[in-house]
């Protein structure tokens, strides 16, 4: 296992030091753990946002008529003859 020594600075030492006394993480390497999970987490939540948001969009421009739609018969023909 790799050590790493980081530098966070005073407020975020203190937000850690305040989690461990809340109980939340019972050392420090844990509460940055916890912290690093988290933050995944929420990448995750705002990535899968944001594709819904697309998704939507493209829904709402299909249902208006403002990009063209082909059959599966089409997209076959076309790859087929190399189109």
């Amino acid at each position: 296992m790799y050590i790493m020594n980081v530098n966070l600075g005073a407020p975020y030492e203190a937000a850690i030091r305040s989690i461990i006394e809340k109980g939340y993480a019972g050392t420090q390497t844990e509460a940055i753990r916890q912290a690093i999970l988290a933050y995944e987490q929420m990448i995750r939540e705002e990535e899968l946002s944001l594709v819904h948001k697309a998704v939507k969009i493209e829904m709402n421009e299909l249902k208006a008529g403002k990009v063209k739609t082909h059959s599966f018969q089409e997209i076959k023909k076309s790859v087929s003859s190399g189109h």
